[in-house]
């Protein structure tokens, strides 16, 4: 396969928006130049364009920009159109628009309003996948496709019912086997046939719990089938290029992972994973240094889909135009968050967009040429600065980050069951949140750790932090006690394995694996209102619990924190307990970040997590993140604070970015500044 020779710079460029003026696609390129613009983005969303009217191929246009971006050694990541569908197509294949779930067939229009299960929709892009992997394949400059665009969303049709109806067939064989799955006796819900079954409505059922579960699966296999569909084109007749598709992620309020689909599915069948970075820096919401920590955490989760290095296929070089409050990035913040990404395993930044869309809903959307045309705007220089700095980071291409011993389990399921569980408070749950909680602590104190799914190999981390494992299948708490017994270290938390993958609750309380390895088992959660706490104590120190407080029956483990007030007080809030080889905590209730920093401080000491590193910080605005290969370790050291703060070097360095040697002493770090030290490693 391609592989690319330094860090990829660029993003989407719709030259096609501009054919009726060349003169501005001209001086676009020239600008690139200038920019450090070393890769472009074609063909999103460009269908019509291509194939205005079926079968009637318009390819010159495509040909002019291959031709332009290699006489300036640009490489090409050429997208395939489907995301957006021309006219035609619905106008002579109405069965491609997509149906809603209460029954409707959506007009023409929008993205992402199409089918995935037609054979018609698949055919047709099929087709133009096979022209356009005929017609490029061979350029030298193209080293990437990306299919469609931002997967996402669910069809209702007949289609898409019948083959939801045969992905449940191949799962549960019979009906009787359905049946008991999804408990459907109660309210009389048994089905009698195949074709009785139907998606999750407002005008149907919403309320077989097994079955939304089911219906969420099924939309992510039918839309990684989807892409597949248009995979099999492209490596049949370019076998030597790679193929992503851009996964999202990172938005506001919570910079929560993408819900409607299973990335870490969907992972195994891309050669790059690629995402969509859109911090909202600058908000009131949350500090920089929050946010920093929430994005970190994303990148994180990317980099661990398939432990490898990534790129960011969208991130803007300014504002983006759908936030609910549009503000720029300050000066210097555009370059932080840039190299942040880098920092984690980013090899690639790429924009939406290069040329801002003159029109139409995205048309306010940040861009590295904005309507004035210039190149001398604030945002330009500094693109043009993040471009300079990719080049003087060349050495550190093929490095990656160091293998972390800390890993948290984020699962799919897990997170669809919360998402409708009958129970606690839906304003509460909060699992993406929660597992921030967790992670917070170690991205302060530049632990690195992965996010990992219940198929990987544990065996690999010293540490692994398991929150709110509500949906725990039978074999991962086996897996649990193996990892466990053979020296592992274990944190579960409360509403931890209260239903089987089937969306049923266990009988006879905790399996016994869980029972083994916790050495508790947990009787009834407490679900607080918002205001209300719960006292905790340690025996040096008081805590307060909020939101979950576990009531807890304690056969082997030993308490090592009590609940002091409400009606279970002075019975275990926090617990360990050794089993063979290894450890297990069970923390009971949701602490706030001081007792987190506590309880992980000893546990990091004691199992002697932390790198030396030759850098002292002072502050938790200041992180320090690793990417290393046999013969040099680089250090990036990020000041996510709007204010200046203070380093030690503890061993002479080279600044990479400025090819300074770093002597040994205190630095001033100013606001948003970002330094790479390099060391021997």
């Amino acid at each position: 396969m391609k592989e690319t020779t330094s860090f990829g710079h660029g993003g989407d460029y719709n030259p096609e928006q501009w054919l009726d003026h060349p003169e501005i696609i001209a001086q676009d390129f020239e600008y690139f130049k200038k920019a450090n613009i070393n890769t472009i983005t074609v063909g999103i969303f460009s269908w019509a364009q291509l194939e205005p009217s079926e079968g009637i191929y318009q390819f010159d246009w495509l040909d002019d920009v291959f031709d332009r971006a290699e006489k300036q050694n640009i490489n090409v990541i050429l997208a395939t159109p489907s995301g957006a569908r021309p006219r035609w197509i619905a106008d002579d294949y109405p069965e491609v628009l997509r149906v809603d779930e209460n029954g409707q067939r959506n007009l023409f229009g929008e993205r992402h309003n199409h089918c995935y299960t037609s054979p018609v929709y698949r055919e047709k892009v099929q087709t133009i996948d096979r022209k356009l992997a005929e017609r490029y394949g061979k350029r030298k400059n193209l080293v990437l496709w990306h299919v469609s665009n931002e997967f996402g969303g669910a069809c209702y049709c007949d289609l898409c019912q019948n083959a939801f109806r045969t992905w449940l067939k191949q799962k549960y064989q019979t009906l009787e086997n359905l049946n008991k799955a999804y408990w459907a006796t109660f309210w009389s819900h048994t089905y009698t046939s195949w074709g009785q079954v139907v998606a999750p409505s407002p005008h149907g059922d919403q309320n077989l719990l097994g079955l939304n579960l089911d219906w969420h699966r099924f939309v992510s296999d039918q839309t990684i089938d989807f892409y597949e569909v248009e995979a099999k084109v492209l490596r049949e007749v370019t076998p030597n290029i790679k193929i992503t598709t851009n996964f999202m992620g990172g938005n506001p309020d919570d910079e929560h992972v993408f819900f409607d689909l299973n990335y870490q599915d969907f992972a195994k069948h891309v050669d790059v994973v690629s995402w969509d970075s859109y911090p909202s820096w600058g908000t009131d919401a949350k500090s920089s240094v929050e946010l920093a920590m929430n994005t970190a955490a994303m990148n994180d989760v990317m980099r661990s889909l398939k432990h490898d290095n990534y790129m960011i296929m969208e991130s803007t070089p300014s504002q983006v135009n759908w936030h609910p409050f549009n503000r720029p990035k300050a000066p210097g913040v555009h370059r932080m968050g840039a190299l942040q990404e880098v920092s984690h395993g980013a090899n690639a930044i790429n924009y939406f967009q290069l040329h801002q869309s003159r029109g139409s809903s995205e048309m306010f959307h940040g861009a590295v040429i904005g309507h004035d045309l210039r190149d001398d705007t604030r945002i330009f220089k500094e693109v043009t600065q993040v471009g300079e700095n990719l080049n003087q980071l060349q050495p550190a291409l093929n490095t990656k980050a160091r293998q972390p011993k800390v890993a948290i389990v984020y699962d799919y399921d897990n997170m669809w069951a919360l998402s409708d569980v009958r129970n606690y408070a839906a304003e509460t749950i909060k699992y993406w949140r929660t597992i921030q909680e967790h992670y917070q602590y170690f991205w302060e104190h530049d632990v690195p750790v992965e996010f990992i799914s219940t198929a990987d190999d544990l065996t690999v981390y010293k540490l692994v932090i398991d929150p709110m494992h509500f949906m725990m299948t039978e074999a991962f708490a086996d897996k649990l006690r193996e990892y466990v017994a053979q020296g592992g270290t274990i944190v579960g938390t409360y509403i931890t394995g209260q239903v089987d993958e089937r969306y049923l609750a266990y009988l006879g309380g905790w399996p016994k694996a869980l029972r083994d390895v916790y050495g508790v088992d947990p009787l009834e959660t407490d679900t607080l209102y918002p205001t209300q706490q719960v006292a905790v104590a340690d025996g040096q120190k008081k805590f307060q619990a909020r939101d979950y407080a576990t009531v807890l029956s304690v056969g082997h483990a030993t308490a090592i924190a009590n609940y002091v007030s409400e009606w279970y007080a002075e019975t275990p809030a926090v617990t360990q307990n050794q089993y063979e080889n290894g450890q297990a905590y069970y923390i009971g209730a949701r602490f706030d970040s001081d007792f987190m920093a506590t309880f992980y401080d000893t546990l990091v000491m004691q199992l002697d997590l932390k790198e030396t590193n030759p850098i002292h910080k002072t502050d938790a605005a200041i992180h320090i993140n690793v990417r290393l290969d046999e013969q040099k370790i680089y250090y990036f050291v990020t000041n996510f604070s709007d204010e200046e703060k203070t380093i030690t070097v503890n061993t002479p360095m080279q600044d990479l970015l400025t090819g300074t040697i770093i002597s040994v002493g205190a630095y001033d770090m100013a606001a948003y500044a970002t330094k790479v030290l390099v060391k021997e490693g």
